[in-house]
């Protein structure tokens, strides 16, 4: 009897630690940012790159314009890649292009923006990444179309063509 016990109770026991293993895999604890679509923007403090002024975001996005906020780095090369698409949107009077920089230096961010450009209206520095954690940013580069201090559209990744004739048909 206890010879046939024995079996039944390992392969029991295996099964329970297979399944719980199992479930494991499928319920995962990766943290998710909230996608804020059609939410108001989150209300946050910081400093302009340039100045070092704290300015509030109510006083940085102004209601019946058009916003596009970037998040982006110098050390991030989707960044590089999109960069020449939003030196062509901030052309666009019709839109205020405005830049959180996440999680860099004040030095390699001047070197990227004297290397490729400054398409940004104001910069805000976030050195220790909290305001694009307010943000639901998930990584850089991203970008939100803002109008009226709506979210209306949100753009995970670098900007690409496709992703820059959207804006403008929007903004029309």
């Amino acid at each position: 009897m206890k010879n046939k016990l024995l079996p039944i109770i390992i392969t029991s026991v295996f099964i329970i630690i297979f399944i719980f293993f199992y479930r494991g895999l499928k319920n995962t604890n990766i943290y998710t940012p909230e996608i804020k679509i059609n939410n108001k923007i989150p209300t946050f403090t910081g400093n302009l790159f340039y100045s070092n002024q704290v300015v509030n975001s109510p006083n940085i996005f102004k209601s019946d314009k058009f916003y596009l906020l970037n998040i982006w780095s110098s050390w991030c090369v989707p960044c590089r890649k999109e960069h020449a698409l939003l030196m062509n949107l901030m052309k666009d009077k019709k839109i205020n292009v405005i830049g959180i920089n996440y999680k860099d230096t004040r030095l390699n961010a001047e070197n990227f923006l004297s290397e490729l450009g400054n398409p940004y209206k104001k910069i805000i520095f976030d050195k220790e990444g909290i305001i694009a954690i307010e943000w639901g940013a998930y990584g850089v580069p991203e970008t939100f179309l803002i109008k009226d201090r709506v979210i209306i559209k949100r753009y995970i990744g670098p900007l690409d063509e496709k992703t820059a004739k959207e804006i403008k048909s929007i903004i029309k």
